[in-house]
């Protein structure tokens, strides 16, 4: 066997989600802050994304977290999330993924029955305080970034006609859309359908609406289309869905961040109050209302968002000179369109 390239990652998934949390062989990413590397990697040199992201290494709905040396002084680790599409700046699944991976496997010491563990990441730092028992990371608590709503507007469409929706920044700006206007629920049955008419929207959306974190320039434009619904017992079904075309299997923690904003701009939740966040497949997160904050011009929100995750498995990923697909490819048959 020879390999030109080989890192080390470990398998994680939260609420259903995967992901793959970088644990060696990549040094570092050029920039002296965290969102330098962020805009780096998406504009300079894409290749280690492209490489890990695409099969023949990776299947549709694997996310890979790459944990550079923090950049600010508070931090333990950075994390920047590489996925099909780009890296994005924050990610509440993958941010629970990567401190299991490093409380679990020894990078940082566990200490029970709670172990605090700081990111840095392009969205701000991330407060993670995980609970710990018997050398198992139980649940772990994001403090994350202040959300708002950055604007709402309708698109019109060819096939489901004039949708509303919200903008909104949790971690990474997602437009949030009822579901009922696609005329599907949120069910396992129409993950695919979802996830095309989700693509579809996205880049609709993107085109009249071009957002930009008033702090944090860096991060800019349309991630997600995040579909919505309440469930008979109040909790929130969510369904993100993700380029090329897929649909997040936890209920999302950014998302989540965004939905409490939403919630708190209609005055359905106040400060103190806690909401359930369920996924496509019934795995739930707990978010919490902790306090309110300004972000430029707009009234924001302070939410502790929570899950569990488990490691699953360990990689050994690697490089032949000789690979036909060093940078991986696509296919329509499970990726979508």
């Amino acid at each position: 066997m020879r390999w030109t390239r080989t890192l080390q990652t470990v398998d994680v998934h939260c609420a259903g989600e995967i992901g793959r949390v970088i644990t060696s062989g990549v040094l570092d990413i050029p920039g002296d802050t965290i969102s330098a590397k962020l805009t780096h990697i998406n504009e300079v040199d894409d290749g280690l994304r492209r490489w890990l992201c695409s099969e023949p290494r990776a299947a549709a709905n694997h996310s890979f977290v790459l944990l550079p040396p923090a950049c600010h002084p508070d931090a333990d680790f950075g994390m920047i999330v590489l996925q099909t599409d780009q890296a994005h700046a924050m990610s509440g699944s993958n941010s629970m993924c990567a401190v299991t991976a490093i409380l679990e496997t020894g990078m940082l010491p566990m200490t029970e029955p709670q172990t605090v563990v700081t990111l840095d990441t392009a969205a701000g730092l991330v407060k993670a305080t995980a609970e710990c028992k018997d050398g198992k990371v139980t649940g772990v608590s994001l403090d994350m970034p202040p959300s708002f709503v950055a604007q709402s507007g309708v698109v019109d469409t060819e096939n489901w006609g004039p949708v509303p929706y919200d903008i909104c920044f949790g971690g990474v700006f997602y437009a949030l859309v009822d579901v009922e206007h696609t005329g599907l629920s949120i069910v396992p049955e129409n993950a695919r359908p979802l996830a095309e008419i989700g693509t579809v929207l996205r880049d609709l959306i993107a085109e009249q609406c071009h957002v930009v974190h008033p702090e944090i320039p860096a991060v800019n434009g349309l991630a997600y289309v995040m579909f919505r619904s309440q469930d008979e017992d109040g909790a929130m079904r969510h369904c993100t869905t993700l380029k090329p075309a897929r649909a997040d299997r936890s209920p999302c923690g950014t998302g989540t961040n965004s939905t409490v904003a939403v919630m708190r701009a209609k005055g359905e939740i106040n400060v103190g109050d806690t909401i359930t966040t369920r996924s496509i497949i019934g795995s739930e997160f707990r978010a919490k209302l902790t306090g309110e904050a300004q972000i430029g011009p707009y009234v924001g929100c302070r939410v502790n968002v929570t899950g569990q995750c488990w490691i699953h498995g360990i990689s050994q990923i690697g490089l032949d000179p000789s690979d036909p697909f060093p940078t991986g490819f696509t296919l329509s048959d499970t990726w979508g369109g």
